[in-house]
Protein backbone atom coordinates (compact mmCIF):
# COMPACT_ATOMS: atom_id res chain seq x y z
CA UNK A 1 0.00 0.00 0.00
CA UNK A 2 1.73 3.65 -1.19
CA UNK A 3 2.55 5.27 2.34
CA UNK A 4 1.05 8.30 3.37
CA UNK A 5 4.67 10.18 3.62
CA UNK A 6 7.84 8.56 2.69
CA UNK A 7 11.22 10.26 4.05
CA UNK A 8 14.62 8.54 2.43
CA UNK A 9 17.95 9.67 3.28
CA UNK A 10 16.79 12.90 3.76
CA UNK A 11 20.20 15.34 4.65
CA UNK A 12 19.73 18.96 5.58
CA UNK A 13 22.66 21.06 5.66
CA UNK A 14 23.71 24.65 5.66
CA UNK A 15 26.81 26.43 5.65
CA UNK A 16 29.31 23.94 8.12
CA UNK A 17 26.09 22.77 9.82
CA UNK A 18 24.04 19.66 9.26
CA UNK A 19 20.88 19.76 10.41
CA UNK A 20 19.84 16.14 9.67
CA UNK A 21 21.48 13.41 8.61
CA UNK A 22 19.91 10.49 6.51
CA UNK A 23 16.37 10.38 7.92
CA UNK A 24 14.53 7.74 6.87
CA UNK A 25 11.41 7.60 7.92
CA UNK A 26 7.74 6.61 6.81
CA UNK A 27 3.85 7.31 7.77
CA UNK A 28 1.51 4.52 6.75
CA UNK A 29 -2.31 4.57 6.71
CA UNK A 30 -3.80 4.29 9.66
CA UNK A 31 -0.53 5.15 11.67
CA UNK A 32 -0.49 8.08 14.01
CA UNK A 33 2.77 9.18 15.08
CA UNK A 34 4.88 11.23 17.80
CA UNK A 35 7.85 13.15 17.30
CA UNK A 36 10.31 13.31 20.29
CA UNK A 37 13.11 15.41 20.81
CA UNK A 38 14.84 17.92 22.94
CA UNK A 39 15.80 21.77 21.33
CA UNK A 40 18.01 21.39 18.45
CA UNK A 41 17.02 17.67 17.74
CA UNK A 42 16.43 18.81 13.96
CA UNK A 43 11.97 18.94 14.64
CA UNK A 44 10.97 21.80 13.38
CA UNK A 45 13.59 21.84 10.29
CA UNK A 46 11.98 18.31 10.08
CA UNK A 47 8.73 20.09 9.39
CA UNK A 48 9.75 22.75 7.30
CA UNK A 49 11.32 20.30 5.08
CA UNK A 50 7.96 18.47 5.20
CA UNK A 51 5.66 21.12 3.64
CA UNK A 52 8.07 22.02 1.68
CA UNK A 53 9.64 25.28 3.40
CA UNK A 54 12.79 23.75 3.57
CA UNK A 55 14.84 22.49 1.00
CA UNK A 56 16.11 19.49 1.72
CA UNK A 57 20.48 19.29 0.62
CA UNK A 58 19.78 15.32 -0.44
CA UNK A 59 17.75 12.93 -0.18
CA UNK A 60 13.65 12.42 -1.08
CA UNK A 61 10.35 13.18 0.21
CA UNK A 62 6.94 12.00 -1.52
CA UNK A 63 3.00 12.64 0.23
CA UNK A 64 0.78 9.96 -1.59
CA UNK A 65 3.45 9.07 -4.29
CA UNK A 66 4.26 12.75 -5.31
CA UNK A 67 7.66 13.74 -4.68
CA UNK A 68 8.61 16.76 -3.71
CA UNK A 69 10.77 18.87 -6.16
CA UNK A 70 9.10 17.10 -9.37
CA UNK A 71 5.56 18.73 -8.58
CA UNK A 72 4.03 21.51 -7.33
CA UNK A 73 4.64 22.21 -3.36
CA UNK A 74 2.12 24.94 -3.43
CA UNK A 75 -0.75 21.98 -4.05
CA UNK A 76 0.84 19.36 -1.80
CA UNK A 77 1.09 21.35 0.81
CA UNK A 78 -2.93 21.43 0.71
CA UNK A 79 -2.21 17.77 1.31
CA UNK A 80 -0.73 18.73 5.00
CA UNK A 81 -2.71 20.24 7.52
CA UNK A 82 -0.51 22.07 9.85
CA UNK A 83 -1.89 23.26 13.71
CA UNK A 84 1.07 25.84 14.85
CA UNK A 85 0.69 29.08 17.87
CA UNK A 86 3.05 30.57 15.35
CA UNK A 87 0.12 31.14 12.71
CA UNK A 88 -1.27 33.19 15.39
CA UNK A 89 0.01 36.28 15.02
CA UNK A 90 -0.53 36.58 11.48
CA UNK A 91 -4.25 35.79 11.59
CA UNK A 92 -6.05 39.20 12.24
CA UNK A 93 -7.60 40.24 15.94
CA UNK A 94 -10.62 40.92 14.36
CA UNK A 95 -11.36 37.96 12.15
CA UNK A 96 -14.04 35.88 12.87
CA UNK A 97 -13.88 32.45 13.60
CA UNK A 98 -15.46 31.01 10.84
CA UNK A 99 -12.88 33.17 8.26
CA UNK A 100 -10.30 31.53 10.06
CA UNK A 101 -11.64 28.18 9.16
CA UNK A 102 -12.67 28.85 5.79
CA UNK A 103 -9.03 30.20 4.88
CA UNK A 104 -7.58 26.64 5.81
CA UNK A 105 -9.02 25.32 2.06
CA UNK A 106 -6.92 27.98 0.61
CA UNK A 107 -3.56 27.74 2.67
CA UNK A 108 -3.94 31.37 3.10
CA UNK A 109 -3.86 33.39 6.54
CA UNK A 110 -6.24 36.68 6.71
CA UNK A 111 -8.28 35.26 4.39
CA UNK A 112 -8.68 37.18 0.88
CA UNK A 113 -9.89 34.60 -1.30
CA UNK A 114 -13.27 34.61 -2.39
CA UNK A 115 -15.78 32.02 -0.85
CA UNK A 116 -18.58 30.39 -1.51
CA UNK A 117 -22.00 29.01 0.34
CA UNK A 118 -20.27 25.55 0.02
CA UNK A 119 -17.26 26.70 1.98
CA UNK A 120 -19.20 28.33 4.92
CA UNK A 121 -21.16 24.85 5.14
CA UNK A 122 -18.04 23.21 5.58
CA UNK A 123 -16.35 25.96 7.75
CA UNK A 124 -19.12 25.20 10.20
CA UNK A 125 -19.21 21.49 9.93
CA UNK A 126 -15.89 21.53 11.11
CA UNK A 127 -16.77 23.85 13.74
CA UNK A 128 -19.22 21.81 15.42
CA UNK A 129 -16.34 18.26 15.24
CA UNK A 130 -14.81 20.52 16.88
CA UNK A 131 -17.09 21.76 19.08
CA UNK A 132 -17.05 25.44 18.63
CA UNK A 133 -20.05 26.43 16.95
CA UNK A 134 -21.44 28.46 19.17
CA UNK A 135 -18.71 30.87 18.71
CA UNK A 136 -18.39 31.09 14.97
CA UNK A 137 -19.15 34.94 14.91
CA UNK A 138 -16.25 35.34 17.27
CA UNK A 139 -13.10 37.53 16.55
CA UNK A 140 -9.79 35.85 17.39
CA UNK A 141 -9.00 37.97 19.35
CA UNK A 142 -11.42 37.20 21.74
CA UNK A 143 -10.53 33.23 22.12
CA UNK A 144 -8.75 31.42 24.16
CA UNK A 145 -5.84 29.54 23.87
CA UNK A 146 -7.33 26.29 23.98
CA UNK A 147 -10.42 27.46 21.64
CA UNK A 148 -7.36 28.66 19.48
CA UNK A 149 -6.13 25.26 19.30
CA UNK A 150 -8.92 23.56 18.04
CA UNK A 151 -10.26 26.34 15.73
CA UNK A 152 -6.80 25.80 13.94
CA UNK A 153 -7.61 21.91 13.60
CA UNK A 154 -11.13 22.99 11.95
CA UNK A 155 -9.22 25.28 9.55
CA UNK A 156 -6.40 22.43 8.86
CA UNK A 157 -9.10 19.82 8.22
CA UNK A 158 -11.02 21.89 5.51
CA UNK A 159 -8.33 21.40 2.80
CA UNK A 160 -9.29 17.54 3.84
CA UNK A 161 -5.32 16.85 4.05
CA UNK A 162 -4.00 13.22 4.50
CA UNK A 163 -1.38 14.02 6.86
CA UNK A 164 -2.13 16.51 10.01
CA UNK A 165 0.53 17.78 11.76
CA UNK A 166 -0.06 19.10 15.54
CA UNK A 167 3.53 21.38 16.19
CA UNK A 168 4.09 21.81 20.01
CA UNK A 169 -0.13 22.27 20.30
CA UNK A 170 -0.38 22.36 23.80
CA UNK A 171 2.06 25.26 24.66
CA UNK A 172 0.91 28.27 26.39
CA UNK A 173 -2.28 25.85 27.54
CA UNK A 174 -2.97 25.85 31.36
CA UNK A 175 -2.97 22.40 32.92
CA UNK A 176 -6.61 22.39 32.89
CA UNK A 177 -7.44 23.79 28.81
CA UNK A 178 -4.23 20.95 28.45
CA UNK A 179 -6.27 18.05 29.41
CA UNK A 180 -9.57 18.96 27.62
CA UNK A 181 -7.15 19.33 24.63
CA UNK A 182 -5.44 16.28 24.98
CA UNK A 183 -8.75 14.62 25.39
CA UNK A 184 -10.08 15.93 22.18
CA UNK A 185 -6.84 14.78 19.81
CA UNK A 186 -7.79 11.18 21.73
CA UNK A 187 -11.53 11.66 20.03
CA UNK A 188 -9.90 12.65 16.45
CA UNK A 189 -6.97 10.30 16.63
CA UNK A 190 -10.28 7.64 16.73
CA UNK A 191 -12.23 9.48 14.26
CA UNK A 192 -12.63 7.45 10.67
CA UNK A 193 -14.54 10.94 9.60
CA UNK A 194 -11.41 13.09 9.78
CA UNK A 195 -9.58 10.81 7.97
CA UNK A 196 -5.46 11.84 8.15
CA UNK A 197 -2.82 10.32 9.98
CA UNK A 198 -1.73 12.34 12.64
CA UNK A 199 1.83 13.58 13.38
CA UNK A 200 2.33 15.36 17.27
CA UNK A 201 5.58 17.24 17.46
CA UNK A 202 6.37 17.43 21.37
CA UNK A 203 9.12 17.52 23.98
CA UNK A 204 6.60 16.13 27.07
CA UNK A 205 5.61 12.03 26.98
CA UNK A 206 2.74 13.31 28.98
CA UNK A 207 1.26 14.58 26.27
CA UNK A 208 1.06 11.33 23.92
CA UNK A 209 -2.54 9.86 24.25
CA UNK A 210 -3.35 6.13 23.63
CA UNK A 211 -3.78 6.75 19.95
CA UNK A 212 -0.95 7.58 19.08
CA UNK A 213 0.52 4.19 17.63
CA UNK A 214 4.19 5.02 16.55
CA UNK A 215 6.94 6.87 18.07
CA UNK A 216 10.27 8.78 16.46
CA UNK A 217 13.14 10.39 18.71
CA UNK A 218 15.63 12.50 17.37
CA UNK A 219 18.49 13.75 18.40
CA UNK A 220 21.58 16.05 16.83
CA UNK A 221 19.38 15.82 13.85
CA UNK A 222 19.76 11.78 14.01
CA UNK A 223 17.04 9.04 14.45
CA UNK A 224 17.47 7.66 17.99
CA UNK A 225 14.99 4.96 16.99
CA UNK A 226 11.55 4.57 15.23
CA UNK A 227 8.60 2.40 15.00
CA UNK A 228 5.52 1.07 17.02
CA UNK A 229 5.28 3.27 20.15
CA UNK A 230 5.58 0.51 22.99
CA UNK A 231 8.59 -0.58 21.60
CA UNK A 232 10.41 3.08 21.19
CA UNK A 233 9.29 4.19 24.21
CA UNK A 234 11.52 3.14 26.33
CA UNK A 235 13.46 4.40 29.34
CA UNK A 236 16.81 3.44 27.46
CA UNK A 237 15.33 5.42 24.49
CA UNK A 238 14.77 8.23 26.02
CA UNK A 239 17.45 8.61 28.06
CA UNK A 240 19.59 8.56 24.91
CA UNK A 241 17.12 11.10 23.06
CA UNK A 242 17.16 13.66 25.70
CA UNK A 243 21.39 12.77 27.24
CA UNK A 244 20.01 12.30 30.66
CA UNK A 245 19.01 9.13 32.35
CA UNK A 246 15.24 8.87 32.38
CA UNK A 247 12.92 7.02 34.14
CA UNK A 248 9.51 5.98 32.05
CA UNK A 249 6.22 4.79 34.07
CA UNK A 250 2.83 4.53 33.09
CA UNK A 251 -0.49 5.44 34.66
CA UNK A 252 -3.06 3.82 33.16
CA UNK A 253 -2.86 4.54 29.59
CA UNK A 254 -0.78 7.77 29.85
CA UNK A 255 2.77 8.38 30.03
CA UNK A 256 5.28 10.22 32.90
CA UNK A 257 9.43 10.36 32.16
CA UNK A 258 11.29 11.21 34.90
CA UNK A 259 14.97 11.84 36.06
CA UNK A 260 16.77 8.56 37.18
CA UNK A 261 17.45 8.67 40.86
CA UNK A 262 21.02 9.06 41.20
Amino acid sequence: MQPVLAVKNLRVARGRATILRGLDWRVDRGEHWVILGANGSGKTSLLKALTGYLSPTAGEISLLGRQYGACDWRELRLRIGVVTSAFATSIPPAEPVIETVESGKYAQLDLWHRTTPADRAAANRWLRFVGLAQIADREWAYLSQGERQRVLIARALMARPRLLILDEPCAGLDPVAREHFLRFVARLARSRRSAPALVLVTHHVEEITPGFTHALLLRAGEIVAAGPRDEVLTSANLSATFGERMTLTRSGPRLRLEFAAS
